[in-house]
């Protein structure tokens, strides 16, 4: 494992009692600058004497950043009255300068679905998976004051996937897991075949490995006994397109026996007022269980 440097910060903005920083590092994963950002509450040993929090990992849709969770979300306020950290990741590499990185805004830039790409030229710098596993979740745990014991992970859409994938990737890492409208299904959607086409090549066996369904189906118990909450609006027209497919990961966990609240908001579409609307809940979900562990 390689020394791990300490970030810089961008920015820094009072938030609720607690701090809220942006950030840039040189990453060794993605070979290029990643920005991302956290919230401190205001129990954290920046602020008092007091020892790590926990953090909830919110990993955001096609097109954002780092920044887009954080601007509206609408998370900060309960994330500080529960002592809960949050952190946020940009959604790809930034100036690879690869040829087609920006030809299309559900691949390339602000589109790296959370994965390693095996496929040229993305493989070289597409590598969020392990940039999150191996280097933003140990910088931030390293250098902030973040357990790295009671982690949740939490996102929207692509990012919504990213978290479902992980989280059953990685286990051992996430203690807590949630959803808002996740493409749930990605190998049987255009969205996911146009992504693991370009960044995993035509291995449909390859595919399984990064879709939520498919690790959910291939579970030999249920990996989070406290549950996986998602949520999904039904004016999502996305969702009426047939790019998230929230009932097949439905019928996956219930042949796992992984207990899965799906709740479906009539009247909601996919956009961040919808987020905003359920996030309490999902801070709650996260909270009770990474106190638990």
């Amino acid at each position: 494992m390689y020394q791990l440097i300490a970030p810089q910060i961008i920015s820094e903005h009072a938030c609720f009692g607690g701090t809220q920083r942006f950030f840039r590092h040189d990453s060794k994963q993605i070979g290029l600058s990643m920005r991302f950002s956290v919230f401190l509450p205001p129990t954290s040993s920046i602020h008092k004497a007091g020892g790590k929090v926990p953090a909830l990992l919110l990993l955001a849709g096609l097109t954002c950043s780092e920044e887009t969770m954080m601007v509206k979300a609408g998370a900060q306020k309960l994330a500080a009255e529960l002592g809960m950290a949050l952190i946020t990741s940009d959604t790809s590499p930034r100036d690879a300068g690869l040829p087609g990185e920006d030809d299309s805004w559900d691949f390339g830039l602000g589109a790296g679905f959370y994965l390693d790409a095996t496929q040229q030229p993305w493989a070289n710098h597409y590598r969020m998976e392990s940039y999150i596993i191996n280097e933003l979740l140990p910088t931030v745990s390293n250098f902030l004051p973040i357990d790295a014991q009671r982690i949740g992970i939490s996102g929207h859409s692509m990012g919504g996937h990213g978290a479902l994938t992980l989280a059953l990737r990685h286990p051992d890492i996430f203690k807590s897991v949630s959803a808002f409208a996740a493409i749930c299904a990605p190998s049987q959607c255009d969205w996911g075949r146009k992504a693991f086409t370009g960044y995993l090549g035509d291995d449909i066996n390859a595919w399984a490995a990064h879709d939520a369904t498919a690790l959910m189906k291939a579970s030999k118990a249920a990996p989070f006994p406290g549950g996986i909450l998602l949520d999904q609006g039904l004016a999502d027209k996305f969702f009426t397109q047939q790019q998230l497919l929230p009932e097949l990961f439905e019928a996956a966990c219930a042949s796992a026996g992984q207990v899965l609240t799906l709740r479906r908001h009539a009247g909601y579409d996919h956009g961040y007022y919808f987020i905003a609307s359920f996030m309490a809940d999902h801070l709650r979900h996260h909270a009770a269980q990474l106190q638990a562990v």
